[in-house]
């Protein structure tokens, strides 16, 4: 009997902290919602270090090595910006290092350009830090109010095609070619293609029947194909599996703290370009996400806004600047909290059950750490290809809309940089609504945006800007 005193007590008090009452739910539903969103964005404490591990090397670490502790960085920023959305925001939603900011991060900012990962993550720190700045003293509207309506709509579907076109060649499934740049590889005598392609194809099948957790079902289904197939004896050690497995590591400190590090290799013109574009797309992901989600759950208003929307966002910012401390890339809402809410979660009871799984979920970071990279990248496919839903927001018979859009999109992938793509839509903006005599239209400070991504390409055109 005392415990279920205890247990009604508790109840009372999370039901009246959080709401259930007013919100029309319960602890039970709560639970199960936390659960659902969790299984369907858990994939990101594997894909997260995949990417990042890419580009993060320590000396007298190995890879492994290196990937358990982002891993851990990774479940400590969503646990973080949880914790704020359930406490501060109270709303269900789960958050995490984002899928392409974490792709631009490794492949772009640290491989293609050369910027050191410590200044890269001192990139982030800033681009948090000012977000938080933007969100305290409610500045949301004028940024937004900047920035093209095409290029926000388009840029989702460029990040997609670029986390597709990834995906397909860590899979061994696109390989480089040099007359067409890139090409089908022969997939029929490479084992790693066949198996990412077998556990690709299931993924499909099983988010085409709403399976909750598709995408970490199927990473794990293909890692579990490829050890099997290794242990077997079909194929050798090292070719589908990992040649040898590092022991746990649970130490971080050689990454926490790096961004420090990072303050004293800025080349100012780069490092401006890098804050901006995580800003960006972090900003922009996070309210376009946040608006989707909140219409899903019916928590807009009449004039289609979220009530106090100032708290979720600083839940972003401020997982984003503790993420950067740790030694991970922006954290911002998922998209995947559309699950838990068609579960009936609605309050921030629901974001606590998805921190504290995040958080339980270290015990597992050394099982994590055995999945082969292939099966990672299946999931930058089966994302990129669901963030393409975005162009059916854009007004394609628009030349403005057509033109500014279409550049953001296909430039993403083709140049292998977020950043690239929003410069070519944020330039051809106001050109093009100048050129239909809708001057009127375009607002001062987008003709100094379009300056200012002038520049940028003159620079990094001309080389100044290294790896370009």
């Amino acid at each position: 009997m005392a415990y279920m005193s205890d247990s009604t007590g508790t109840q009372s008090w999370l039901g009246e902290y959080f709401g259930f009452e007013e919100h029309g739910t319960d602890l039970r539903t709560e639970l199960i919602a936390g659960a659902t969103t969790f299984l369907t964005m858990s994939y990101i404490i594997i894909v997260n270090p995949a990417i990042l591990s890419e580009a993060i090397r320590i000396e007298g670490y190995s890879q492994q090595e290196v990937f358990q502790m982002i891993a851990i960085a990774t479940i400590l920023a969503s646990a973080v910006a949880i914790l704020v959305m359930a406490f501060y925001a109270n709303r269900p939603f789960g958050l995490a290092p984002g899928m392409g900011l974490n792709a631009y991060f490794a492949f772009t900012v640290v491989i293609l350009l050369g910027i050191p990962w410590q200044t890269a993550l001192a990139a982030v720190f800033v681009e948090g830090v000012i977000f938080m700045a933007l969100t305290y003293f409610g500045a949301r509207r004028y940024v937004i109010e900047l920035f093209p309506a095409p290029v926000k709509f388009a840029v989702g579907a460029g990040i997609g095609l670029f986390l597709l076109l990834l995906g397909l060649i860590e899979m061994n499934v696109i390989v480089q070619y040099e007359a067409t740049l890139v090409q089908l590889n022969d997939v029929a005598t490479d084992p790693v293609a066949l198996v990412a392609l077998a556990g690709l194809a299931f993924t499909f099948i099983l988010y085409a029947r709403d399976i909750t957790g598709a995408i970490i079902i199927g990473i794990v289904t293909t890692a579990i194909a490829g050890w099997g197939l290794t242990l077997g004896g079909v194929v050798d050690r090292g070719v589908l599996a990992p040649a040898q497995l590092a022991s746990p590591q649970y130490d971080i400190t050689p990454l926490a703290g790096a961004f420090l590090d990072g303050f004293g290799q800025i080349e100012p013109a780069t490092f401006v370009l890098v804050v901006f574009t995580f800003f960006f797309v972090d900003f922009f992901d996070t309210a376009g996400t946040l608006i989707g989600v909140s219409q899903f759950g019916g928590f807009l208003d009449e004039d289609g806004d979220l009530p106090e929307m100032e708290k979720p966002l600083m839940a972003d910012a401020v997982g984003t600047t503790f993420g950067a401390m740790v030694g991970t890339s922006t954290v911002t809402t998922f998209i995947e909290s559309s699950t838990g809410i068609e579960e009936g979660g609605r309050t921030g009871m629901t974001a606590l059950t998805v921190g504290g799984l995040f958080l339980l979920s270290l015990v597992a970071v050394p099982l994590i750490a055995a999945i082969p990279q292939y099966a990672s990248y299946l999931a930058l496919v089966v994302v990129g290809i669901i963030m393409l839903q975005g162009v059916t927001d854009i007004d394609w018979e628009n030349p403005a809309w057509l033109i500014s859009g279409g550049l953001t999109i296909t430039v993403m992938p083709l140049t292998a940089s977020i950043a690239n793509g929003l410069a070519a839509g944020i330039i051809s903006y106001p050109v093009i609504k100048t050129t239909m005599g809708e001057t009127g239209d375009v607002r001062p400070g987008q003709w100094v945006l379009a300056a200012a991504f002038v520049l940028y390409y003159y620079v990094s055109a001309g080389g100044v800007i290294s790896g370009t």
